[in-house]
């Protein structure tokens, strides 16, 4: 076995021919990969145009006071809205606090309430039966039956908590997108605010210019434009803004908005200072991140990396030895 390795790798025609190999896949993989990669930032857009057209279509309706309220977004699942419906989950399973984290990770509309009222359901009973299964049948294991059942109820006290956790994940992912380019979104903003542009236009252009950086950005830009168009308070567009995305730095700059609407502050000025805040935290979360970098690295050194260095150190010391006195 060795000796084979050993030819192998002291063969020079095998060496080229590998080395060969590598690049040619390296190459295919570089000039397949844009290829299949899917055009997130399209789909965004096409869905936050979706949700502009029904606000308008909402807003037109309220006020020709029509009784049916006509909505543009995907309807939920037929089995999964008559278990919802049997069941009344939306009592007792349902809470504000829920509605808004899906409304923070970018899930709107029917279908995400009754697809989160429905796998909260059904995560909790599935985790039970699987981790009954496996203790029992799979990986056969000879313990009593309380013990089970704990592990059981373990599982299923985790599956009910899987969806909460799963939102939990994706409102952080979007938030840290937005807070990373929110520093550049101001600074395009303040550019389109001095240039003489009314906000909704600036929002627009921004949406479009940030689009590549943070799509979840760009969808909230985007969707607070459409309700600035045609929400009849804009203080609540900039509220509702704060609401989706839940990050500190937007919220400042909502309250500079409304307060700017209300008494008619001049908003350059403000948009100035916000973005040199904005900058300014971004650097002090770069620097806090860097000298937390030393003692994250301790552990792995001594485990991984010390051995290695003893080892190559130590090595050659202990052949010799072995070479004189053997």
């Amino acid at each position: 076995m060795f000796d084979l390795i050993y030819e192998k790798l002291t063969d020079t025609q095998f060496l080229l021919s590998l080395l060969v190999a590598i690049a040619t896949a390296a190459t295919i993989i570089t000039v397949g990969m844009p290829f299949l990669q899917a055009d997130s930032l399209t789909r965004r857009m096409k869905s936050v145009a979706s949700e502009r057209t029904r606000i308008r279509m909402r807003e037109r309706e309220r006020l020709a006071n029509a009784s049916r309220k006509p909505s543009l977004r995907q309807e939920p699942k037929a089995f999964m809205k008559q278990i919802v419906e049997g069941f009344n989950l939306s009592k007792w399973l349902g809470t504000e606090q829920a509605k808004t984290q899906m409304v923070m990770a970018g899930y709107r509309g029917p279908q995400a309430e009754v697809a989160f009222l429905f796998f909260r359901l059904v995560s909790p009973f599935a985790m039970f039966i699987i981790a009954l299964l496996y203790v029992n049948f799979i990986a056969e294991l000879d313990w009593p039956f309380s013990v089970d059942l704990g592990i059981g109820l373990a599982c299923a006290f985790i599956g009910l908590k899987a969806p909460e956790i799963f939102l939990k994940n994706v409102i952080k992912k979007r938030q840290i997108s937005m807070s990373r380019n929110f520093p550049d979104a101001m600074d395009l903003l303040l550019i389109c605010v001095e240039s003489g542009m009314s906000i909704e236009h600036a929002f627009r252009k921004v949406g479009q210019e940030i689009g590549n950086q943070s799509i979840p950005l760009a969808e909230e830009l985007t969707l607070t434009t459409a309700e600035l168009s045609f929400l009849p308070d804009r203080r609540t567009a900039y509220e509702n803004l704060s609401l989706r995305t839940g990050v500190d730095a937007i919220r400042q700059i909502t309250t500079v908005l409304i307060q700017s609407e209300r008494y008619g502050t001049p908003l350059g000025k403000s948009l100035r200072v916000l973005a040199q805040e904005s900058r300014d935290q971004r650097l002090n979360a770069a620097e806090k991140k860097a000298a937390a970098l030393p003692p994250k690295l301790t552990v792995p050194m001594i485990l991984f990396f010390l051995p290695v260095l003893f080892a190559v150190i130590m090595t050659p010391a202990i052949i010799q030895i072995s070479r004189t006195y053997y």
